[in-house]
């Protein structure tokens, strides 16, 4: 799901038959606005961080209270289970460690609770693990032991997804935990790399990724 808005918000935003704009293509206006503003306060970089990357840089949209209230308010609209998304759930969890950005504010504003997954030896207290790998070598990620209770509804949440495995490792910890794994979102997405062919339950990308691999001019 990497456009901005699946086909069907799109037939939305015809409305009624009377004319008059829809409930759900009001909504559907507003997160393609939403996701506009955001999409073009990014910052890419060349060769960061090393040659042969585009780097994506969404520090710009936490120095803006504005845009990062855009942020918030589309990942809220994103997330409704009427604008295609998950639904709201019992648990948003966040990857180490841009996903402590997002995470908790998403959270607040769904009524849910935050829930972090940490590199290994960061967490007290008994906790699972799993293992991923990285472009050299492998990573652990943790979570405390009792984060998540047997049938509570999850959404994983991250800037980017890339190779996909560290949303992966995520992703078996909720399941390891008994949660009910409901999707994962992501800000951006490398579609190229296909890392959501890694992911065992759907996907959501809220700003269109980048479709190929950087070439060297």
């Amino acid at each position: 799901m990497t456009s901005k808005l699946p086909s069907h918000h799109q037939d939305a935003s015809q409305g009624s038959a009377s004319g008059q704009p829809t409930a759900h293509a009001t909504t559907s206006t507003k997160l393609t606005d939403l996701t506009l503003r955001l999409k073009n306060s990014l910052r890419q970089f060349p060769d960061f961080p090393e040659k042969g990357v585009l780097f994506e840089d969404i520090c710009p949209i936490f120095r803006d209270p504005a845009r990062l209230a855009d942020l918030i308010n589309a990942l809220e609209l994103f997330t409704a289970k009427e604008n295609g998304g998950p639904g709201r759930p019992d648990i948003v969890v966040g990857l180490d460690a841009r996903g402590f950005l997002l995470g908790p504010s998403l959270a607040l504003r769904l009524d849910s609770g935050f829930v972090p997954v940490r590199k290994r030896g960061k967490l007290p207290g008994p906790t699972e693990s799993a293992t991923y790998q990285k472009e050299y070598g492998k990573d652990v990620f943790e979570i405390q032991a009792d984060a998540i209770a047997p049938g509570q509804k999850v959404i994983v949440l991250d800037d980017i997804i890339a190779t996909g495995g560290s949303a992966a490792a995520a992703g078996s910890l909720v399941r390891k935990l008994g949660g009910d794994l409901l999707g994962y979102i992501f800000l951006l997405e490398l579609d190229f790399l296909k890392g959501r062919d890694k992911l065992d339950a759907p996907v959501w990308t809220l700003l269109s990724g980048q479709k190929e691999a950087r070439t060297e001019s």
